[in-house]
């Protein structure tokens, strides 16, 4: 084989290759990874507060643990103090701000969208180098690096919506995450 016809084989072969073969690694691998699992952590959380009807938000499977809309509460101010770590700032709400505060479904998903919006401006304007500089970390933990605080909110919101989950099955609901995406 001549030396034109093996480079023209090559120029084929490397052209007819997908065009991600040669993509290079996407820009803050971190902090887009703790942005998406934030992103469909929280969808699944505030999609489960709509699907709860506000005659539910009471419901308990034992008296021993959260009711629904306290599940909801809890995560809105825990939110804040997870959140407010990762910026390096006061917490606006105390953890347990919400669940002492808000009791109707209104009340509680204001609360449950106010925290979510607070924690959007942190994962939105995140990156990488910011994700690893040190700051005072969550609930009185240290100084830590601010995606640690992240890393924690966004497990903190899995956490519950497991939760959440049995909660929507027992009263025969279907959660946002098992739903048919439209």
């Amino acid at each position: 084989m001549s030396k034109a016809r093996v480079d023209l084989t090559v120029v084929v072969f490397l052209l007819s290759l997908p065009s991600g073969v040669f993509a290079q690694a996407p820009a803050n691998p971190i902090t887009q990874t703790l942005r998406g699992a934030w992103t469909e952590a929280k969808a699944n959380i505030r999609k489960s507060a709509d699907v709860m009807p506000e005659a539910k938000y009471g419901f308990k499977p034992v008296e021993t643990v959260r009711s629904f809309g306290a599940i909801l509460a809890h995560v809105a101010g825990a939110s804040y103090e997870f959140c407010a770590a990762a910026k390096n700032e006061k917490t606006p709400y105390a953890e347990d701000a919400f669940e002492k505060s808000a009791k109707t479904k209104a009340e509680i998903v204001k609360a449950l969208d106010g925290a979510i919006a607070y924690c959007d401006d942190i994962y939105k304007t995140l990156d990488d180098a910011k994700a690893v500089e040190v700051t005072n970390g969550a609930f009185g933990g240290g100084k830590r690096p601010r995606m640690v605080s992240l890393f924690g909110n966004t497990g903190h919101f899995v956490e519950h919506y497991g939760n959440i989950v049995t909660y929507l099955r027992i009263n025969g609901l279907v959660p946002p995450s098992s739903a048919p995406q439209q």
